[in-house]
């Protein structure tokens, strides 16, 4: 059987494991909220860690706190921060909806990490104690929004940003080596007039810079932090530079700029800035939907479907049907997007749950907006890599559809008028013949002036 150790909390006495770094008000959550399994990831843990241990930093500069004392904390949060003490961040997604548990999950984690790097004995809350030293000027009402700006931020800024420029540029580089190459345009998933393939893959790239660019937007969005009001927004029990210092803080630590809330109330009673982020994430994700979807379909085949351009080969595509090979790494971008639209929905309920001077559906918010950065950053990342990189055109197959389109037609209006390019466009649909052969059978241009209005490279540029 596990040892054990009694610890207390202000309702009494608690069993909690001998190895765990917890106190008792940790464990009886351990003990409330087994629902799920889902647990805060390493950006949450990590951005708990640099508010604690910043807390100790500011509050010993302003005198508030013994230097010694707020030495041992940062020393332990600093392995917060690096991830040595994850193991000891025990609790589940579901829980109050002010991540109360949380808060003191990081207290009493750092505060027996303390206790036990200074020899002391852990559980005893001597020298460090997790309320009056580690959550000292803080309240879990603004240390638990604070973390999802500064976790959503960081996972912004470091993650997916570099994805999705990652993905632009490869896009981008496509364009250029597919500019030559033209092909049928498509409306309606109907034939239409020709567009290079390096045009099209041009617009995929300016969606990915785009998509990066709105990811930007949304850690701006999350530049004011609610820390420093504490409870209710008052700032009760802090220090009136605390909050403007615990910003600095972090902006130094992190390499992003924060500041102080211009309002705590509606800092602490509202999520709006996470509700805007996790739109802005979700417009990434329909974005990055539309692309991996548009290149499934344009390599769908290989002898039966479009087929304009070859996706790299990456593993069997079936148990059953020899040689087939699938577009999985879109498919699993799909995916991944289905999962971060529906993230959305789910922190957009969170965002709602605000009534008078808390919202009280933070650990929900930050599980899903982070979860949703997390998998569209690696989702873009191994797309790029593994899908985009590796494509090819098939220029034949590109010069194959666009003379037998129907679409050619259009050129044909502004000389022959609209009614009799409509015509061509169905005796060519009806006997089986292309645009140019019906328009040469009917006469209505000279051979030479035939060719240069059909030709397809003059149909995607203006003029």
């Amino acid at each position: 059987m596990a040892e054990t150790r009694i610890e207390k909390d202000s309702m009494g006495e608690m069993t909690v494991p001998a190895s765990a770094y917890w106190g008792a008000s940790t464990q009886r959550a351990v003990e409330n909220f087994a629902i799920s399994g889902y647990r805060f990831g390493r950006r949450y843990i990590r951005a708990l860690g640099l508010i604690k241990q910043s807390a100790a930093k500011v509050n010993r500069d302003l005198g508030k706190l013994d230097a010694k004392l707020a030495d041992m904390i940062v020393t332990a949060s600093q392995q917060v921060i690096e991830g040595k003490l994850d193991n000891h961040f025990v609790l589940d997604i579901f829980q109050t909806g002010s991540a109360t548990s949380t808060n003191m999950n990081a207290n009493e984690v750092i505060a027996n990490r303390a206790i036990e790097l200074a020899g002391g004995k852990i559980g005893s809350k001597t020298p460090v104690h997790p309320n009056d030293h580690v959550n000292m000027g803080q309240s879990s009402n603004d240390v638990i929004p604070a973390a999802i700006h500064v976790a959503a931020a960081d996972a912004l800024q470091f993650d997916l940003v570099p994805a999705l420029e990652h993905l632009a540029s490869a896009l981008g580089e496509k364009a250029a080596a597919f500019e030559k190459i033209v092909k049928i345009g498509r409306t309606h998933l109907q034939d239409a007039t020709p567009i290079r393939l390096g045009q099209e893959f041009s617009g995929y790239a300016r969606q990915a810079q785009l998509a990066a660019l709105r990811a930007v937007k949304a850690v701006r969005a999350l530049r004011e932090l609610p820390i420093g009001g504490t409870a209710v927004g008052t700032g009760i029990n802090t220090h009136s530079q605390f909050g403007k210092r615990m910003c600095e803080a972090l902006s130094a630590a992190t390499g992003i700029e924060f500041v102080e809330a211009e309002n705590h109330f509606e800092a602490q009673a509202a999520k709006d800035a996470v509700c805007e982020v996790s739109g802005q994430v979700k417009t990434i994700a329909v974005g990055l939907m539309k692309i991996a979807s548009d290149i499934r379909l344009l390599g769908s085949g290989p002898r039966c479907g479009i087929g304009e351009i070859q996706l790299p080969e990456t593993q069997p595509g079936s148990s059953i049907m020899p040689g087939k090979v699938n577009p999985v790494m879109c498919e699993m971008l799909i995916q991944v997007c289905a999962q971060a639209i529906g993230n959305d929905t789910a922190v957009t309920h969170a965002c709602r749950e605000s009534f008078f001077e808390l919202n009280v559906g933070m650990p929900l918010m930050a599980h899903n907006l982070l979860e949703a950065v997390r998998l569209l950053a690696g989702g873009a990342r191994v797309f790029t890599d593994r899908c985009v990189a590796g494509i090819e055109a098939n220029e034949a197959r590109c010069a194959e559809l666009i003379e037998g389109s129907l679409a050619m037609c259009t050129s044909l209006a502004p000389k022959i008028g609209y009614d009799k390019a409509a015509a061509i466009a169905k005796e060519a649909f009806k006997s089986g013949k292309t645009v140019r052969q019906v328009a040469l059978d009917q006469k209505v241009l000279s051979k030479a002036d035939l060719d240069h209005t059909l030709d397809p490279w003059s149909m995607t540029e203006p003029g």
